[in-house]
């Protein structure tokens, strides 16, 4: 396995920024929560004085998922046109909050419009909208599926508050959508269809002020909602068709796209972001969610937002028993875990330079009577040999296996040993390591009073002068070819042959990087391993490393994921992080 490496080209002087956005400034007032008409949900909002008095954005995360303005395509991060209940897009200035983790859309006059009373109040935007009506609810049956109406009084926010996602083209899902519209009672209030049906159930009842309405559809199908104005309808098809494609210059330098993409016969709905290379303000970063320890998985909405980072997505693998990392982090030049066997990953430098291929970490400890290997460093991967775990890991570490001893080092010198059945856990030195042999025995190498030192190199040496590392596999796609060999990585089949979720980070021959995910393809599962690799040589990539799939497969973006529901969504260990530099 170690013997074949791929070539590992580095593209030189790729730059992630532009001078900081001008249109990012002046915010004097901000905060994390929004109560509309009495209900309060998070989303970001932000305020700023304009010559005609105070100006109130709301970032478009929150005008999206909980408003349900639809977001349209862009080549202006400082213009937003948006389409809510209106025969013609509405234009929303944008500017970025401070932290450059959100982008704010000045609302002010579109609340004008549809008669919103607006007030903050500490952390809290309070909005008072006029209440509306769902007039009737109807469903009909059309060629291509189902077609869900609701009559309304007037615009009314809504929200999709559930949308299960099936791998199973032939298991059904269910969506679950909340109009901020009075219930009016009406004929269709539960309906059943068949099992062969595009929607097999629907019931629409009301509950505080507003009208549910929950579904059951075929695991092919996806519910696309649109609204109509004069008269007002929200307009929900059940449908197996591509999303309407979608390009959003979200800030400079980083674009938000979506796009079907065919292979063969069938088509793939893609969503990515793209980062165009010359952009210094853009900084890309490993991050995970626990700032005190390595250990625990979280969604990636709370990394994202702890983080602070303006878009992210999944990284590598772990073990989620024990939520500890499988794989390559490198933050900062130091070493958080060392790689697995030799799997691929990704290596970035500050300037932007980037690198690509399959990893290994050759690490040794120095001891008086000669050299020993270190097979593993904060790593969730068991092997024989020493491993180590540093401050990194956690104020402590508990066993992994049942039998192993532990050597606790201060200073670079061997304070003690313990068997790891002595004690639940063990307290991590904060001025040294532990040291954890698993089926190997050191003789007195590492008796106490030892001194010690550490000693690493990457293999190859190509990776050693990147900062920043995230390791995941398998590798896809080199000098613009399809170089999957998921057994050369340790892949254990089915996993290089089963249709799933996939995310992955890329670069085309520009320079720019694509950090992209995919789920379910029209009319079926999502990508294999091979068809994603495919996939992403249509997209441009010039080479491309495939990323923890699956459940784990999230794209955020500004306070969203743009890729799935939250709630379908697994925690994870790590991500690649975007943080944005706004200039305030």
């Amino acid at each position: 396995m170690n013997r074949y490496l791929l070539p590992l080209p580095v593209l030189a002087g790729i730059s992630l920024a532009v001078s900081p956005p001008a249109f990012a400034q002046s915010v004097t007032q901000q905060g994390t929560q929004i109560q509309l008409n009495g209900q309060t949900f998070n989303a970001a909002w932000g305020a700023w004085s304009s010559d005609s008095g105070q100006t109130i954005g709301i970032s478009d995360s929150g005008l999206r998922q909980r408003i349900g303005a639809d977001l349209l395509s862009t080549s202006r991060p400082e213009q937003q046109p948006i389409n809510w209940f209106t025969s013609q897009p509405t234009v929303l200035s944008a500017r970025h909050a401070p932290s450059g983790a959100y982008r704010y859309l000045d609302v002010t006059p579109f609340a004008q419009t549809f008669g919103w009373q607006m007030q903050p109040q500490g952390n809290v935007l309070q909005i008072q909208a006029p209440a509306a009506q769902s007039q009737t609810v109807r469903l009909g049956r059309q060629a291509w599926g189902h077609r869900i109406v609701v009559d309304l009084d007037r615009p009314a926010p809504w929200r999709m508050k559930e949308l299960t996602v099936s791998r199973d083209a032939v298991k059904p899902r269910t969506f679950s959508l909340a109009v901020d519209a009075t219930f009016v009672p009406s004929e269709l209030q539960k309906w059943e269809g068949s099992d062969t049906d595009a929607l097999r159930k629907l019931e629409v009842k009301p509950k505080a002020g507003q009208t549910i309405i929950t579904g059951e559809i075929a695991g092919n199908m996806r519910p696309q909602i649109s609204m109509v104005p004069n008269p007002n309808r929200l307009v929900i098809d059940i449908l197996a068709s591509a999303p309407q494609p979608r390009s959003i210059e979200w800030a400079p330098g980083l674009r938000w796209q979506e796009q079907s993409v065919t292979l063969g016969k069938d088509q793939f709905p893609v969503v990515w972001l793209a980062l165009k290379p010359q952009q210094p303000a853009l900084k890309l970063e490993p991050i995970w969610g626990n700032p005190n320890a390595l250990v625990g998985i979280n969604p990636l909405l709370s990394i994202a937002k702890r983080s602070q980072v303006a878009a992210a997505i999944n990284g590598g693998y772990f073990n989620r028993n024990n939520q500890t990392p499988l794989g390559a982090i490198r933050k900062a030049g130091q070493w958080i875990s060392s790689p697995i066997l030799n799997r691929g990953a990704v290596a970035w430098s500050d300037q932007g330079q980037l690198a690509m291929g399959r990893l290994a970490l050759q690490e040794t400890l120095v001891t008086p009577s000669g050299q020993l290997p270190i097979v593993s460093r904060d790593s969730g991967y068991p092997q024989r040999g020493i491993a180590l775990y540093s401050p990194v890991w956690g104020a402590s570490y508990t066993p992994i296996l049942e039998t192993e001893k532990i050597i606790s080092v201060v200073n670079d010198r061997v304070v003690d040993q313990k068997d790891s059945q002595s004690a639940d856990s063990f307290p991590i030195p904060r001025e040294g390591y532990l040291l954890v042999l698993r089926s190997f025995d050191a003789g007195t190498a590492l008796a106490p009073g030892s001194s010690l030192t550490t000693q690493a190199k990457a293999s190859p040496t190509q990776f050693d002068p990147f900062p920043n590392i995230v390791g995941a596999g398998p590798l896809l796609v080199q000098n613009s070819q399809i170089v999957l060999n998921a057994a050369t990585e340790q892949f254990k089949p089915p996993f290089d042959t089963q249709a799933a979720p996939r995310s992955a980070i890329a670069q085309q021959a520009d320079g720019t990087l694509l950090l992209a995910a995919a789920h379910n393809r029209i009319n079926g599962p999502g990508p294999t391993l091979r068809e994603w690799a495919g996939i992403l040589q249509q997209l441009g990539a010039t080479q491309a490393l495939n990323l923890d799939g699956g459940s784990s497969t999230a794209l955020y973006l500004g306070g969203q994921l743009l890729d799935r529901h939250p709630g379908t969504a697994a925690r994870v260990q790590n991500a690649i992080g975007i943080s944005l530099s706004s200039g305030e």
